[in-house]
Parts: C-alpha cells; structure tokens; sequence
C-alpha cells in the first residue's frame, strides 16, 4: 500500500532520496491531481501515481499528490498547487478535463499532463495522455467468451464517458469476434457498443454497487464479469470470492488487479492494462529533459501503452489452443488486419 503522510489542507506528500543523497533533481517537483477513488484505488490514480513514484525512485525526484473527494475539489485542488513549486502537475481522469483546461491556460507557463483526456485543439502546456484501451479489452473479451461455462459474459462502468466505455466497446467486440470465429452465441450483458447504453453505477466510489451490479449480472447467468468503475470493481471481487470462482470470475481494469487486489487476487481471469505510470513517467522525465512539448500521446498494443495481464491463478486453466488465438489477435490488431472498431 502507499505511505501517505497527510499535511495541511490533506495535502500528501511522498519525497524519495535516493541512497540518503540529494542529487541535483530533487529540486524538480512533479504534483499530482487524483480523481475521486482515492490515490490508492487499485486502479487508475493508484496507476498514475506508480508513474511518479518510479521517477521520483529512478530521478531522485520530488512527487506530491492532492486527492479529490469529489468532483467540487477538482478547481480548489489545481489551484492549490499553482505557483507551489510544482514542475510539472499531473491530472488524472477524463472529469478533470474542464477544471485542467481552465488552469492551463490561465498559467501558460505551468507544465501540465492530464490522464485520459485529449484536447482538440492541443493546449501548448499540456499533455494529453489517452488509451487504445479497447484493443487490450478486445482480448479479454474473446478471452472470457473463451472460458465462459454459462455462455454470458458481464459489464459495467462507473459513469458514462469514453475512458469507461473505451473498456466496454473493447470487451463486447472481443466476444462478438469469438463468436464469429467459432460459430458461439457468447452474449454480454451490461453494454451494446453499438447503442453506447448499458449499466452503470454512477460512481468510482462505491464497492457496495460493485457487489449489486455483479450480483445482478450473475443472476442473469454471467460467470465472467468486468467492472471498470475503480474501486467499485473490489465490491465485484468480493462477490466473485465469496462464491468461488467456479461460478464467478472478475476481468480487472487499469492495473494489474492480481498484484493490487492481494486479499481476492485468485478471483482475476486476468486484467486490462492501461499503463498509465509509464506514460506519466515519461511526461515528467520530458519535462525534466527539456523536451516536453504539449500535445497527445497514445498507448496502444504495439508500444505497450495498453495489454493484457497474466493469467495468475488461472494460467493452467486456459487452454494453450485459446492462449495462442489472443497472441495472434494481438498481431492482427497491430498489423491492422483485424479491425476492432464498430
């Protein structure tokens, strides 16, 4: 778990000297903006913030972070940090678009990164930093049609944007492509990426919704279910645990959710991955470089921005025959000979 020393106005603070010595970097401060879920989510702010902590361990740097309990802290939290001695401050989600713009361009010479949100057009002091996540979960999906005993699959999100859905389009088109290969009527339950409808909790908060929401898809007959909500999906895995895995598994999003989740991690099929700590890394390495130049950078499979996690616990439960279709649909996808758009 992360250490947080809470400060005033709950500002945390994580510093990282390397080898009890103070090397000319330390005077470089990268600052962060968490969404609500809290910095240690299991998911995407804990991700990020991994990001800063490998250049504070790698740089000698300096990482600060200020969480958000809510939407409302969004404005309060970037100002806060403004004219603090932040180098380079990091926001993290796809809400925090407006408040980051709004800052941006008012201190256009303060560096700024935000996490799943791209500009059009691009602010010159700002990096935006988006996911081909639909390619990573395209896999999952035709993993878990793969490895369903029910013929259901399920999903659903937190709220309605695209860094959510991004997961869901991935995951149902995944299933869809199983089907189509192996003449299977593998349904998913919880999202139509054609509609852009389906179920969410309306939150990233609350693991009581994720033990509802994945109840609700097991009654429906779902046996693989994936929550891309944050720390919602923990209530998901508390479920999936409490009814074992021969009648629940858990797809988890964002991080690697066997080596986050330690106390259910036997519940994760696999997991998702959206790399976040190795594109924020790069951001604030660039910023310390002098190369840092505002615009968009894009995980995909081909640069290993997004992925699939391993398998853990269920290595020797997927078929060698079914590990190799998903290498070869990796392939696909990165030559552009399989196409995973609607």
């Amino acid at each position: 778990m992360i250490n947080k020393s809470r400060l005033l106005g709950g500002v945390a603070v994580a510093t990282a000297l390397l080898f009890g010595s103070i090397s000319s970097a330390a005077a470089f401060t990268a600052c962060q903006v968490t969404d609500t879920g809290g910095i240690d989510d299991a998911g995407f702010n804990q991700t990020a913030w991994k990001g800063v902590q490998d250049a504070m361990e790698a740089k000698g740097i300096e990482g600060r972070f200020l969480e958000s309990q809510a939407e409302t802290d969004y404005e309060a939290n970037l100002n806060s940090l403004l004219g603090g001695g932040c180098d380079v401050i990091i926001t993290v989600g796809f809400l925090m678009g407006d408040a980051t713009k709004a800052a941006a361009e008012a201190n256009p010479d303060q560096k700024f990164s935000i996490v799943d949100f791209a500009y059009d057009p691009t602010i010159p002091n700002v990096v935006g930093q988006v996911f081909a996540t639909d390619q990573a979960a395209f896999l999952a999906g035709y993993l878990a049609a793969g490895m369903t005993e029910t013929g259901v699959l399920g999903t659903f999100g937190g709220i309605n944007i695209p860094p959510v859905t991004v997961f869901m389009d991935g995951f149902a088109r995944g299933a869809a492509y199983y089907n189509e290969k192996n003449g299977t009527d593998v349904k998913v339950l919880g999202w139509d990426p054609e509609a852009k409808d389906g179920l969410f909790t309306n939150n990233f908060e609350s693991l009581d919704d994720g033990r509802t929401f994945a109840q609700n898809l097991y009654d429906e007959g779902a046996d693989i279910v994936m929550p891309v909500a944050g720390p919602v999906g923990l209530g998901s895995a508390a479920l999936a645990d409490e009814l074992g895995t021969d009648k629940l598994k858990i797809v988890g999003v964002d991080a690697d959710q066997y080596m986050t989740d330690t106390e259910k991690q036997d519940v994760y099929l696999t997991s998702v991955l959206k790399r976040m700590d190795a594109t924020v890394q790069a951001v604030i390495e660039s910023a310390m470089d002098g190369t840092f130049e505002g615009g968009l950078t894009v995980g995909t499979l081909e640069n290993d921005g997004v992925g699939l996690a391993p398998f853990h616990a269920f290595e020797d439960a997927v078929p060698a025959e079914l590990k190799a279709e998903i290498e070869e649909i990796k392939a696909g996808i990165i030559d552009g000979s399989i196409k995973i758009g609607g």
